[in-house]
């Protein structure tokens, strides 16, 4: 007799649900195995924030990075280039100092011309410095005013053209030379960097070279009339001599004063009436 064996199907294997783990953090957990929030490309955030933001408490913005880059304007010929060289130099920086420092340099400057140039060649240059030696004194300080105004008037004009190109929309510069002149237009930003720099930095200059101007312009008039007041005195002076008695004056030939030292002279001359 035959057995038959019948294999009965086996029974799937049923997993076990995966136990919850619990992952300790301690101090010595490696960073790696920490899960990382999403963070946001560097592209983006660049593409959001300005690039000429002021990140510091200069007097000054940093550049952005279009007149660094972008900017076709040689970097010797940028308007905010152009400001810093010119607050840096000779005599330029004098405006720009205190209001102290300022008028000690200039007024430096105007009396040591005097002193040197000025009043040697209006003394020893002219005959008989005895006789009037405030007009020589006045001519070394009227001098002295002249050369302070003549540096005032530089400083004005080095300002003014940096202030221009700086509150202006477009700037104009030289690739190579003056045969290949070129214009920019600025951006909003470097426009308004610009201009907020020539409104709180180079208008007071302006405005300080002006005021100064307009005291040297009172000086010397003044000086020069004084100076004509002296020698008119001095004319009316000659004139009272001549008309008190034919009186020697220095410097002017007169026949009644030469009959009076040289009766020799003029012998067998008429007398003249």
């Amino acid at each position: 007799m035959a057995t038959t064996l019948f294999h009965s199907p086996k029974p799937p294997l049923v997993q076990p649900p995966p136990a919850t783990s619990y992952q300790l953090t301690t101090p010595f957990t490696k960073i790696s195995s920490i899960p990382r929030a999403q963070t946001i490309p560097k592209t983006n955030l660049h593409s959001r924030l300005p690039s000429a933001s002021f990140r510091n408490s200069s007097s000054i913005p940093p550049e952005s990075s279009e007149t660094g880059g972008g900017c076709p304007v040689p970097l010797d010929q940028q308007p905010i280039n152009e400001y810093k060289a010119l607050s840096n130099s000779f005599p330029f920086s004098w405006a720009s100092a205190g209001f102290v420092e300022y008028s000690s340099r200039l007024f430096v400057a105007g009396a040591a011309f005097a002193a040197l140039v000025g009043l040697p060649v209006s003394w020893f240059g002219s005959v008989g410095p005895e006789s009037d030696p405030i007009k020589r004194v006045l001519a070394g300080v009227s001098s002295g005013i002249l050369v302070m105004t003549l540096l005032v008037v530089r400083m004005y004009l080095g300002w003014a053209y940096v202030g221009n190109r700086l509150l202006s929309a477009t700037v104009e510069y030289e690739e190579t030379g003056w045969y290949d002149g070129q214009m920019w237009v600025k951006t909003a930003e470097v426009l308004a960097r610009d201009r907020l720099l020539g409104s709180f930095s180079v208008k007071p200059v302006l405005s300080r070279l002006k005021n100064t101007l307009v005291t040297l312009a009172i000086s010397l008039f003044i000086c020069v009339v004084i100076f004509l007041n002296v020698e008119g005195s001095q004319d009316r002076s000659y004139k009272t001599s001549e008309e008190a008695g034919g009186r020697a004056v220095p410097g002017v030939y007169n026949d009644e004063s030469a009959r009076t030292f040289e009766p020799d002279a003029f012998c067998g001359e008429p007398a003249i009436n």
